[in-house]
C-alpha cells in the first residue's frame, strides 16, 4: 500500500514562514513571506508530523502500537491479528483473518488517498516469495546490486565467507586503504544480514576497523562477496502450519577479541522452527 502526499496530510503546530515561491509571488508586496497552515516537503518536522497523524487514526481504528518498533501498529480481533508495518509512505499489512485485511485496506481509503500494490513481493530491499507451504525472504538482487557495484560478478567464488584460522586485529603495520571505499561496503553488507545470518559474524568483526581500514580488513570484506556470489538464492524461510513459539540461544567464548581481550557473545532467536535473528 502506497499512500499519496503524506507529507501533505498534516496540520502543523509551530509557526513557519517561507519565502514566495515562483509563479505565486505578489508583486504588490515582493517582501511578503508565506505563513504555513500545513507540512510541506522539506520541513524537518514534516515527517514526525505525518507519525503522529498515522498513529492518531490506527489508535483511533483500535491498533496499539509496538512496544519495540514503534513504526508496527497490531489489532486484536478474536483469536485473529492484524499486523500493519510503516515505512514513511509505504505501509505493509498481514493478518491470519483476509476479512482484516479487506476491512483495513477499506478503513484507508475512506482517510487517504492510496493505491494498492498488490500481494507484497518486494520491500525495502527485501524479496518476499509467498506460497502455501510458507514464505520465502531474500535478497539476492541486492546481492546482485552490490557485486555489480564493486566489479565483483565474475570473480572467484568462496565457500565460506572467512577462513576459520582468520582472526582480525588493528595490523598496525598493514597499509591504510581508503576509509570511503571501506565503509561502503561494509555498511550494505550490514543492512544484508536481515535475511543472511550467515555472514553476521563476519560482518560485524569486518565493521569494527571502519575508522582505519587496512588491506587485511579490505581483503576479508571482499571475500565476503565472493561467498555472496555462490549463496546468493540463500535466505530465510517460515513455512506455514506450525506452532508460533519464540525460543532464543546463546553462546561466548572466552577471551576471543585480540584487541581488548573481552569476549565475544552470540545470540540466534527463532520463531517455531525458523530464524529470526
Amino acid at each position: 500500500m502506497d499512500v499519496k502526499s503524506v507529507f501533505l496530510n498534516r496540520y502543523i503546530k509551530e509557526e513557519f514562514y517561507m519565502e514566495q515561491p515562483p509563479d505565486f509571488q505578489d508583486y504588490k508586496h515582493p517582501d511578503h513571506v508565506f505563513k504555513l497552515r500545513k507540512a510541506l516537503y522539506g520541513l524537518k518536522q514534516t515527517p514526525r508530523s505525518w507519525y503522529e497523524r498515522l498513529s492518531e487514526f490506527l489508535g483511533k481504528k483500535g491498533f496499539n502500537r509496538g512496544k519495540v518498533d514503534s513504526t508496527l501498529f497490531i489489532k486484536n480481533s478474536k483469536n485473529d491479528r492484524l499486523y500493519v508495518q510503516i515505512y514513511i509512505d509505504d505501509i505493509i499489512f498481514g493478518s491470519t483473518n483476509y476479512a482484516l485485511c479487506k476491512e483495513f485496506s477499506k478503513t484507508m481509503q475512506e482517510e487517504f488517498e492510496i493505491s494498492m500494490m498488490g500481494e507484497l513481493t518486494y520491500f525495502l530491499g527485501l524479496q518476499v516469495k509467498q506460497s502455501e507451504n510458507g514464505i520465502f525472504i531474500h535478497q539476492s538482487k541486492y546481492c546482485n546490486d552490490l557485486l555489480k557495484k564493486y566489479k565483483m560478478l565474475d570473480c572467484k567464488e568462496a565457500e565460506t565467507p572467512m577462513a576459520t584460522n582468520c582472526y582480525l586485529d588493528l595490523d598496525e603495520n598493514d597499509n591504510v586503504v581508503d576509509q570511503k571505499l571501506y565503509r561502503g561496503m561494509t555498511e550494505p553488507l550490514l543492512y544484508l544480514t536481515a535475511s543472511r545470518p550467515d555472514i553476521m559474524h563476519n560482518v560485524c568483526l569486518c565493521a569494527r576497523f571502519q575508522s582505519q581500514p587496512k588491506e587485511s580488513h579490505l581483503t576479508i570484506v571482499k571475500r565476503i562477496l565472493k561467498y555472496l556470489k555462490g549463496t546468493k538464492s540463500l535466505g530465510l524461510w517460515y513455512p506455514s502450519g506450525i506452532n508460533i513459539f519464540l525460543e532464543g540461544y546463546s553462546d561466548s567464548d572466552f577471551g576471543g577479541c585480540k584487541l581488548d581481550k573481552n569476549s565475544i557473545n552470540g545470540t540466534c532467536h527463532l520463531l517455531g522452527c525458523s530464524l529470526v535473528s
